[in-house]
């Protein structure tokens, strides 16, 4: 307790507060009247943010090491600690997160009518989660939010979704589940053989990072972990789940699942599989197999998308295609590469996040999500038109739009290591046109022959405070990323060069000092 006390200082009680402000929330709500629990939910989660944005300036850009680190031991037996430590990576999904909760909530107070106190404390435990994911500077910690995150979203959808919620929540959670159990498995073996190595019980990241592993041990514990990211990504052929919880969720759902919670196992391969695994993460196959993943992601659900009649399952379908990218350049293993998948991460989030808004807002409107009901709604609502071209825009990636950056930087990344892939990934932006556009000219832009489609009302102030940052930050990331590209810059690179390291030093491909003879092997570094 003490030294956790000693860190608190202006830049150590940052972290604390944005982890556990949210859940302190939770318990608020809990306790209030219901007809007070979103404007509660809504002020906690705006206070967060604002909180946040003193990251920005707390954080010093040209270093890769964690900033604003504070370290307490939790349940010292086992060499648990309750460790909390940002850097350029995860700085982004941060703020991205802060910001995206207050705007899910506030997004959310003309659908969500019943069991309004379990929903708002519900949104604001599952922030917490994320948070501590994105935080956490300890395996042991770091799983337990993980799991956090699963148990909220599983009741948001199976409580306030559509006809088919309870099916989707529960597909929902067997996949992350698995993917879950079997990380755990992986965690454990890197935390016995720490123990093994060193003879000190810990699950420190830093600790952990530098265990000595075979090739062999980093394939298997590269599969382990890379399944549990992959389902959250997630990864063709693993993303069958996200449609079904995107269109049965309700729409602040809908939002935080697209806009938070598939980064959380994006971030996990830049946090976990590249620096801990770099032999596996170099090895000729691993790498063949995951771009090629990538490449199939964006294209296939492309083409789904292009087909689907209903808005709302269009829009799930675009994040597996944007995840796709993502994927392609993590695993290019480049500096572009890897800083493009971050910007398409938080681009991603925005524009996502923001469609889904919009089709939330035409369903108050229309009680009807079938674009062939919708046509020349620009005429009687020419701001709800711009918004949702914005954002449709900036889904494409048409430059000056912030996903025009991130897909360019993923696919220039991957050229240069594999320009095959990236010559076939970059007809996914083709393709993006293909399925995007049309349901843009449908819905705003044909004929106005629906008497219902005359009688659409324009974007309330609400929904302009709603869109109005989103739309905002898609257009100023597009012409100006560079304070986000400096900032995750020394991150990234400590990754690329670590993952070069080892592909320039084999690594043994059976496991030495087995008999108790304390060797340590050869290490990938």
């Amino acid at each position: 307790m003490t030294a956790l006390l000693d860190s608190l200082t202006y830049a150590g009680w940052i972290l604390h507060a944005l982890v556990w402000f949210p859940l302190a929330g939770a318990v608020t709500v809990l306790s209030a009247p219901a007809r007070q629990a979103k404007w509660i939910a809504f002020w906690t989660g705006l206070g967060v943010f604002v909180l946040s944005l003193g990251l920005w300036w707390e954080f010093e850009p040209g270093t890769a090491e964690f900033q604003i680190a504070s370290t307490t031991p939790w349940i010292e037996s086992w060499g648990v600690s309750y460790s909390l430590g940002i850097d350029g990576i995860s700085l982004f999904l941060v703020l991205l997160t802060t910001l995206m909760s207050p705007v899910a909530i506030l997004g959310s107070f003309r659908y969500i009518d019943r069991r309004e106190k379990a929903f708002y404390a519900l949104m604001l435990i599952l922030e917490t989660g994320v948070l501590g994911v994105f935080l956490a500077l300890d395996l042991f910690l770091f799983y337990v939010f993980w799991e956090i995150t699963l148990v909220p979203m599983y009741f948001i959808i199976g409580v306030w979704g559509s006809e088919q919620r309870i099916y989707a929540a529960i597909k929902f959670f067997l996949f992350t589940a698995f993917g879950s159990l079997l990380m755990l498995v992986a965690i454990l073996y890197l935390y016995f053989r720490a123990r093994s190595v060193s003879g000190v019980a810990t699950f420190a990241y830093n600790d952990l990072l530098n265990v000595p592993l075979t090739l062999r041990e980093q394939l298997w514990l590269f599969a382990a972990f890379a399944l549990a990211f992959a389902i959250k990504v997630p990864v063709f052929p693993l993303h069958t789940w996200l449609p079904l919880a995107h269109v049965e969720a309700p729409t602040p759902g809908s939002v935080i699942l697209a806009a938070i919670l598939l980064k959380l196992g994006a971030y996990g391969f830049l946090r976990f599989l590249l620096p801990f695994f770099p032999g596996a993460s170099t090895h000729p196959t691993v790498v063949t197999v995951m771009l090629l993943l990538g490449a199939i992601g964006v294209i296939y659900a492309a083409w789904v998308a292009a087909v689907q009649p209903d808005a709302k399952k269009l829009v799930a379908y675009t994040s597996v295609a944007h995840m796709g990218f993502v994927v392609l350049g993590t695993f290019a293993l480049t500096v572009s590469g890897i800083q493009g998948g971050l910007i398409v991460m938080i681009s991603h989030g925005l524009s996502t996040g923001a469609l889904f808004l919009l089709v939330g807002m035409l369903y108050e409107r229309r009680h009807t999500r079938l674009i062939a009901e919708f046509g020349g709604l620009a005429v009687v609502a020419p701001w709800f038109a711009a918004a949702f071209m914005i954002t449709a825009l900036a889904s494409i990636g048409v430059p000056g739009t912030s996903g025009f950056v991130g897909e360019f930087l993923a696919l220039l990344g991957t050229f240069q290591t594999h320009p095959v892939v990236a010559l076939v990934s970059a007809t996914g932006v083709i393709f993006a046109a293909y399925y995007m556009l049309p349901m843009v000219q449908r819905i705003w832009f044909n004929a106005l022959d629906r008497e219902e489609n005359r009688e659409v009302k324009d974007l309330s102030r609400r929904e302009v405070a709603v869109l109005a940052p989103l739309v905002a930050l898609m257009i100023v990331l597009g012409f100006y990323p560079a304070p986000l590209l400096g900032r995750m810059e020394p991150s990234v690179k400590a990754v690329v060069e670590r993952v070069e390291r080892a592909a320039a030093t084999p690594v043994q491909a059976e496991a030495s000092g087995r008999a108790g003879d304390g060797s340590r092997g050869v290490e990938a570094r």
